[in-house]
């Protein structure tokens, strides 16, 4: 019998696969709730990036866990990190075929599972994860992971987090993380977050009757089903606790 970790990444295969069977043109950037939903979360990215003192960006380390086709990557070489800066973890072979075929070969791009990544500690300025933890319904994966991500960040840096918050009773699937869980998964973290992306049924319903009506739903913060968080390493120096 296989270990839990090999169980449950074998899963993740699985549930992606299931995902091949959703409504074409449900992610078609062309979309308009995925392109407002696509310029909110960038909003948010570009404060999120500013705030957390990495400016410039051209000579920071940037590491995305669960890189998929590629589409953030290219976001974060259009806001300023070097493609030779840039690496790029996926655990799908398909996926990341795609990914290699979209970015520069600059884009270092990793196969396997990223709570194992070879590479070495505190060699980050910043880890990111989109709507990646969501899909892993295994707690003690979901906690290695992150003291993985955790460690490949220098002091100084940050995990960077984008994910949903709440359940979704139609899809089995994926599970949400609230932030109190993403506290508990970077404890020695500083968080800040934001509210981001309107609830995709509800934005979708809106679009189809007018693109305007997004802006007004987005409007409250609990029509919002998704965080964009900073969580801050600390420093390390004279007076600073080491980590």
């Amino acid at each position: 019998m296989s270990d839990p970790p090999t169980d449950e990444l074998e899963a993740i295969r699985s549930r992606y696969a299931r995902r091949g069977t959703l409504p074409p043109g449900l992610y078609d950037p062309l979309n308009q709730y995925v392109r407002l939903a696509a310029q909110q979360r960038e909003r948010a990215l570009v404060h999120c990036l500013w705030r957390s003192g990495l400016a410039p960006l051209a000579n920071k380390r940037a590491l995305e866990v669960g890189c998929g086709s590629g589409d953030n990557l290219l976001d974060l070489m259009r806001l300023g990190f070097r493609p030779e800066n840039l690496v790029g973890n996926e655990l799908l072979e398909d996926r990341l075929a795609t990914a290699r075929e979209r970015l520069p070969v600059g884009v270092t791009l990793v196969p396997g599972d990223a709570a194992t990544l070879d590479l070495p500690d505190e060699s980050f300025d910043c880890v990111l994860q989109s709507t990646v933890f969501t899909s892993i319904l295994d707690d003690a994966l979901q906690e290695r992971l992150a003291r993985r991500m955790w460690a490949l960040v220098r002091p100084g840096g940050g995990v960077l987090w984008y994910d949903f918050v709440w359940n979704n009773p139609r899809n089995q699937d994926v599970r949400g993380v609230p932030v109190a869980r993403v506290r508990r998964l970077f404890p020695e973290g500083m968080l800040r977050q934001w509210r981001v992306t309107l609830a995709p049924p509800l934005g979708r319903l809106l679009c189809q009757v007018s693109p305007a009506l997004y802006g007004l739903a987005n409007v409250l913060p609990l029509l919002r089903t998704h965080v964009l968080c900073w969580i801050a390493k600390p420093r390390r120096g004279p007076g600073i606790p080491i980590c």
